[in-house]
């Protein structure tokens, strides 16, 4: 017995130093790339995008989901749109190589802050927010909290409302205390990095995932222990926020897109986008057609058009919706390990 209880502890401590070493690692792969901005005891790491003498847009701010980080969101949307406004791509609490701060960060409302002193750091007083997934919940948070600082609102595959069931067992099981960060700091990273690129794909479905997604973004970054158990408590929380949460959306006034497609496999978009869409007075669904749970790189175009449409610009966002449509309309990539469509 004492034999067996030897060898669990030194497989345990042999899995949380391999985790170390290869959190660094990722880390020196995927160092920052931003600035580290003083948000009041505790520092965000963000890419600040000055207005340019060129801009015809308003200030934008972009919310990266579940998982991610800047990268994410700064890949599809900087070459389209730099010179065109001020933008600021931001790590949320937590994630990227942005610190965590409070307890208050553990649900969307206290990372909307967050990033509300960001943008007051960095001179911006008012902006089109843009949330992606977990961003989306975000994004409507801010607008609740800080209608003062919101010019609009772009919710890509959002995750807003309450939703039938609950979240994986991983999420779960490392939000718990004690038992969350054990697992965190042993199992998590090398199971997760064998799932990094299926899982990617997974995202994408049934559109294909770009080949060099995962070098690009860096989502390993969310393997690090901390980061890790951060996000895990960010989605266990979601549920039980937004049930609470939700019924205020009645109150943003501000101009609002929401991009979804009849494809997601990872949020119900019938429940969330169409959920914003019914409680936010004035807007625009566009529901496009075999599109996943990625439109900020799948159709990072018609994202733009609804950022020129929220800014007050002449947009025909329909139109633009059914261009996207067909561009996607041959594309069928599958998630790894589910049976190809005719099988």
């Amino acid at each position: 017995m004492l034999s067996l209880l030897a060898t669990i502890v030194v497989l345990i401590a042999g899995l949380a130093i391999w985790s170390n070493v290869k959190a660094r690692e990722i880390e020196t792969r995927f160092p920052a790339i931003g600035e580290m901005i003083d948000v009041g005891g505790y520092s965000m790491h963000a890419v600040h995008l000055p207005r340019l003498d060129s801009a015809d847009l308003p200030p934008l701010v972009f919310i990266h989901g579940a998982s991610g980080n800047l990268r994410d969101q700064m890949t599809p949307f900087r070459p389209m749109l730099e010179g065109r406004a001020e933008m600021l791509f931001i790590d949320r609490p937590g994630h990227g190589w942005s610190e965590r701060g409070g307890p208050e960060n553990q649900t969307p409302d206290g990372q909307a802050a967050a990033i509300a002193r960001a943008m007051q750091a960095k001179g911006i007083s008012k902006a089109i927010i843009i949330g992606h997934s977990f961003g989306g919940a975000i994004a409507a948070s801010f607008a609740l909290d800080h209608p003062d600082m919101t010019s609009g609102l772009v919710f890509l595959a959002p995750a807003t409302h309450p939703w039938p069931g609950g979240v994986s067992w991983y999420y779960d099981l490392t939000s718990i205390p004690v038992i969350g960060s054990l697992f965190a700091h042993t199992l998590a990273l090398p199971a997760g990095l064998t799932r990094l690129e299926s899982g990617s794909s997974c995202v994408f479905a049934p559109n294909p995932k770009p080949e060099d997604y995962v070098s690009g973004t860096g989502p390993a970054l969310v393997l690090r222990p901390s980061a890790f158990r951060h996000n895990a408590v960010d989605v266990a929380n979601l549920k039980p926020y937004v049930t609470r949460v939700s019924p205020r959306y009645t109150e943003i006034m501000a101009p609002t897109v929401v991009i979804t497609g009849d494809s997601d496999s990872v949020v119900l978009a019938h429940i969330h986008s169409e959920g914003l869409a019914r409680d936010i007075k004035g807007a625009e669904l566009l529901w496009i057609r075999n599109l996943g749970h990625k439109p900020d790189h799948v159709t990072t175009e018609l994202a733009v058009r609804a950022i020129e449409r929220v800014a007050g610009l002449d947009v025909d966002l329909q139109e633009a919706g059914r261009r996207a449509e067909a561009e996607l309309s041959a594309d069928n990539s599958i998630c790894p390990g589910e049976a190809s469509p005719g099988t």
